[in-house]
């Protein structure tokens, strides 16, 4: 039985994969157990792993170390590679405001974690340890932990410590401000429902669809291409019913629009009554009724699977020339948005097409519509990334007043490379279209790793560390917790009067937290959280792991 012994106890590869698969998989089943409601999911990982690390059972010092990192790389690779399309957007209309606020609870944190390590002389390494776990955000610690080593040579067993010791009530914190408010302001759900039904921004954005019958004599006998020009709102024409001869046809931009005809727009509801003012009056008739007027016209929506289109824009495929068909919508990332020409496509895109079924099925080959191309992994998009990242990340830059060179390490480089990548890669014709299923199993294999990688280092002395004095840690990181969160809740509701549902998913977005996000969801009853969520979310991460490297290279 001396085989067991070694693969148990021993120093191997079997070893080493054997241990990790048990802290992982032990970690994950007490992920599932839930305390009112709320559980700390993958994070039972660590503790597992410092349970384990606690009583002797450790892994190879180096082999230790480069899973730790590479387990990093993929998390934060696939966290940039999610959030990088919304990145820049996030930044229009109202999301400009949120990302202030949330950007003030990340600021807040860094100065409350600064203040207690001044008064307490708790060493700065310690301090970001508790900040991150305070905040739930693993990122944070993984740049913290590299940054760390890349300055001192050495590991700091004490920044893990302090993120397990905070986590738990960092959770805990979060969803308590969320009640702590709802008290506070008085929050009656009835009126904030009320108060948000009549400007939902993302609904004002998507496209609808709408029929109009021509009335103005200014466009009488005009193309469609020059109606078009007379606006610079969005709008396609999906069909046109002629008024003299009964004919429905798939209108192009040299069709002419005569009086009492009738046509199908797709455009946003910001834009309906401009378009109305420019064309005609809007009249009842819905999309069922003009599949009834012609048989031969359907819609369908196709899949852009063929890695030539990427990128293109729609006009410059030139489909209503080439097939005589209309796109009248492209639905990305579950959101419909208008088949403006100039809005470019993207690997995994749908778009709805309407013509004849044969001009249709000729469509589909010029697309692709290949659902088993869009499940095949895009590996050489995700490597070139990588190595890009950990090429930006290793780039030393000198800054008056920091001795040592900073860089952004293996936390911030492929995390920058990753929004890049995401956000203008199709621009460049670089496929970088990933499948949700497959990015959520890059990140977690990738943050399991990590965070046992983490705890079976961080075991050995975790018990004698909380014994003596570092039980404190945790009244620390409550504070770091609450303090931020108070003061930007308090303005965000008094002074720009934000919706109690806005306001939830923007505290739980600048904590990175998905429990407060899932608890949001659950009280408030609509997708309001998770929008002021999804809008704060990737310039909160980036400002974390930023942050973290930062607070660990001007103050250790």
């Amino acid at each position: 039985m001396e085989w067991i012994n070694d693969l148990i106890f021993g120093s191997g590869v079997a070893h080493a994969i054997f241990v990790l698969a048990l802290v992982i998989s032990s970690g994950i089943l007490l992920g599932k157990i839930k305390v009112f409601g709320v559980s700390l999911g993958i994070t039972w990982i660590l503790f597992v792993g410092i349970f384990l690390g606690h009583l002797g059972l450790g892994i190879d010092e180096h082999i230790l170390h480069f899973i730790k990192e590479f387990g990093l790389i993929l998390f934060i690779y696939s966290i940039g590679m999610q959030v990088g399309p919304s990145f820049f957007s996030s930044f229009k209309q109202g999301g400009i405001t949120l990302n202030l606020l949330a950007s003030s609870v990340v600021l807040l944190g860094v100065i409350t974690t600064y203040v207690i390590h001044v008064v307490t002389g708790l060493p700065i390494s310690t301090m970001v340890g508790i900040l991150s776990g305070a905040v739930t955000n693993t990122p944070g610690l993984g740049a913290a932990q590299q940054t760390y080593y890349e300055v001192t040579g050495s590991q700091d067993p004490s920044i893990p410590m302090g993120y397990a010791v905070a986590y738990p009530l960092g959770v805990v914190g979060i969803i308590l401000s969320l009640i702590l408010f709802r008290t506070i302001f008085r929050i009656n759900f009835a009126k904030e429902n009320e108060a948000i039904s009549n400007r939902d921004a993302s609904k004002m954005t998507e496209a609808q669809m709408f029929s109009l019958q021509v009335l103005n004599p200014a466009i009488f006998g005009k193309t469609i291409h020059e109606i078009k020009n007379l606006t610079d709102k969005e709008f396609v024409i999906s069909r046109l019913l002629q008024h003299d001869s009964g004919t429905l046809t798939v209108p192009l931009p040299d069709t002419l629009l005569n009086e009492n005809d009738k046509i199908l727009v797709v455009s946003n509801l910001q834009n309906i009554e401009l378009i109305e003012a420019l064309i005609g009056q809007k009249i009842d008739m819905d999309r069922e009724a003009w599949n009834k007027l012609d048989s031969l016209l359907v819609s369908r929506r196709i899949n852009v699977t063929k890695s030539g289109i990427n990128g293109k824009s729609v006009g410059q495929l030139r489909l209503r020339n080439l097939f005589g068909v209309n796109i009248t919508r492209v639905n990305r990332a579950g959101v419909d948005l208008v088949a403006d020409p100039r809005l470019q496509l993207q690997l995994g895109d749908r778009v709805t097409v309407v013509g004849s079924e044969a001009s249709i099925a000729n469509v589909e080959k010029f697309l692709g519509n290949s659902l088993k191309r869009l499940r095949e992994p895009n590996l050489i998009s995700i490597f070139i990334g990588i190595a890009l990242g950990v090429l930006v990340g290793s780039i030393p830059f000198m800054f008056p007043g920091i001795p040592q060179p900073v860089k952004l390490g293996l936390a911030g480089g492929p995390l920058i490379v990753a929004i890049l990548v995401s956000k203008f890669g199709p621009k460049y014709g670089l496929v970088t279209y990933t499948t949700m299923s497959a990015n959520l199993m890059l990140r977690e294999v990738g943050i399991a790793l990590f965070l046992a990688c983490v705890g079976l280092g961080a075991g050995e002395g975790f018990v004698e560390t909380v014994v003596n004095g570092g039980y404190r840690w945790i009244a620390y990181g409550a504070v770091i917790t609450v303090v931020p969160l108070l003061i930007v809740g308090i303005v965000g509701r008094k002074v720009y009067k934000l919706n109690f549902f806005t306001l939830m998913g923007l505290i739980a977005g600048s904590m990175t937290d998905p429990p407060a996000l899932s608890y949001a969801n659950g009280i408030a009853g609509n997708d309001f959280p998770a929008v002021s969520y999804a809008t704060v979310y990737p310039l909160t991460m980036f400002l974390r792991v930023i942050s973290a490297q930062l607070m660990i290279l001007l103050f250790l």
